[in-house]
């Protein structure tokens, strides 16, 4: 039966009192809930394409990007007892302001006359210097002296040997002489008694020759003598030539054996004396470290010696001071999975505890609240808590760090990587896979290498 005509017979029948009717009712009505999820599907697979960016996350807290920024402990360089306190803690100090006075608890520091007297002792062994000075010259002196005595007692000696050599050949020629004459004395006399066995020369002319027979003989036997004791004179003047080198070598040996005690003296005072110059020096640069001041200008933060009397050891943290100047920088830590992925110059994302945020990892563009920054350091070896530490400093260009930041507030940090399909992000979150990391040649660069610069030392 066709539905055309105008009058409804609904108000007639009530359809509820038919099974046909119910069911034909209940299917049409859920159609819609099918109509919604097919729409929810098609929105959900359409976001699936939507771009989503990589990111690392990790947790760090505000510190400072250089080291003489951060807070530090000042610490007393030698023992001491704590007897005034200049300062209190929130106090604002200036470089060389006076923190802390120390007395001393050692008693080899205890005389109060301790440097005079120690100047005093530095000046005896300076003039202990100027007596070895003196000592020395004087055996330099007696030195050159008998070296002069010796060329001149060499030369002397020399002289006598060769007097001694003259004299004995005169000698000799005086000796030949005497023997000649010996010769000739023996043939007279030879012939003289020839003469008178034949009766030809007298007895007394005979006893004549043999009286001059016997004269020249003994001008010969003196002569010899004479030679053999100008020969036993030259031979003593040999031996003492040769003592005297002897004698005056060891007087030149102790000479000089004393010149070098002496200088031996001398250094040994010297070094003596530099030794007290040393703890001369000491004893004035200790007196110093009775004041312990400021070594920048900083707020003091915590006094960790509290106590008037109290003693403490070299080495010790007295209280900590935190610079006035700094520069700003978030120290962060990674695992080692994430560490190749890093380089320097990557754009991080930073929240801050205390300022509110509205965080979306994936679409920073759409996050608000927080702030960024750019990687400018990158640790080369582990540390001890397994993750490799590195350093963000501020990025103003986009949005300045807040200016009451202060160090140790903690942070949540992001670093932005590839872009990639929401999708693609969810398979690797489900497997475990790393972000990908590549780089396109035209951004490939060489690592940044940065020198500290040279300090002159004064």
């Amino acid at each position: 039966m066709l539905n055309i005509s105008e009058n409804s017979i609904n108000p007639y029948i009530n359809l509820g009192d038919y099974k046909s009717f119910g069911l034909l009712k209940k299917s049409r009505i859920k159609k819609l809930p099918l109509f919604l999820f097919l729409a929810l599907l098609l929105g959900l697979i359409i976001s699936m394409f939507l771009p989503w960016t990589q990111n690392i996350q990790a947790k760090g807290y505000v510190t400072t990007l250089l080291p003489e920024q951060r807070p530090q402990a000042i610490q007393s360089v030698i023992s001491g007892r704590l007897e005034n306190w200049f300062v209190r803690e929130g106090d604002f100090v200036k470089a060389g302001d006076t923190i802390v006075h120390l007395s001393e608890v050692k008693s080899e520091y205890f005389d109060p006359d301790l440097i005079a007297r120690t100047s005093e002792q530095v000046d005896a062994k300076s003039q202990s210097i100027s007596s070895y000075d003196a000592k020395v010259k004087a055996l330099e002196n007696q030195y050159k002296a008998l070296q002069q005595s010796l060329v001149l007692k060499m030369e002397q000696t020399e002289n006598k040997i060769l007097q001694g050599r003259n004299k004995i050949k005169i000698d000799s020629i005086d000796l030949d002489a005497y023997k000649m004459n010996l010769k000739i004395a023996e043939n007279q006399f030879e012939r003289t008694q020839q003469l008178f066995d034949k009766g030809l020369k007298s007895l007394s002319e005979l006893q004549e020759k043999e009286l001059k027979l016997q004269q020249t003989k003994a001008k010969v036997t003196a002569q010899e003598n004479k030679l053999l004791n100008q020969k036993n004179n030259l031979t003593n003047l040999i031996i003492e030539l040769g003592a005297t080198e002897n004698e005056y070598a060891d007087k030149l040996s102790k000479s000089q054996s004393d010149q070098q005690s002496a200088l031996s003296a001398k250094l040994e005072t010297m070094a003596a004396t530099s030794k007290l110059q040393n703890q001369l020096s000491n004893y004035n640069q200790r007196q110093q470290f009775y004041f312990i001041t400021a070594p920048q200008d900083g707020y003091v933060t915590k006094a960790i010696k509290k106590g008037i009397g109290e003693i403490v050891k070299e080495g010790t943290d007295i209280v900590t001071i935190m610079p006035d100047v700094y520069d700003l920088a978030v120290e962060m830590y990674l695992p080692p999975q994430d560490l190749p992925l890093i380089r320097h110059g990557d754009e991080v994302r930073l929240r801050f505890d205390g300022w509110p945020a509205i965080v979306i990892s994936g679409w920073p563009e759409a996050s608000t609240g927080i702030f960024s920054g750019n990687i400018v350091a990158i640790d080369r070896f582990i540390s001890e808590n397994g993750f490799y530490r590195i350093m963000i400093s501020p990025n103003n260009v986009e949005k300045p760090w807040p200016k009451i930041l202060r160090v140790g507030t903690g942070t949540n940090s992001f670093i932005l990587l590839n872009d990639v399909p929401i999708w693609y992000e969810i398979w690797r979150q489900l497997n475990g896979f790393p972000a990908d990391f590549y780089k396109e040649k035209d951004d490939e660069k060489q690592e940044v290498k940065r020198k500290a610069p040279a300090k002159s030392i004064k």
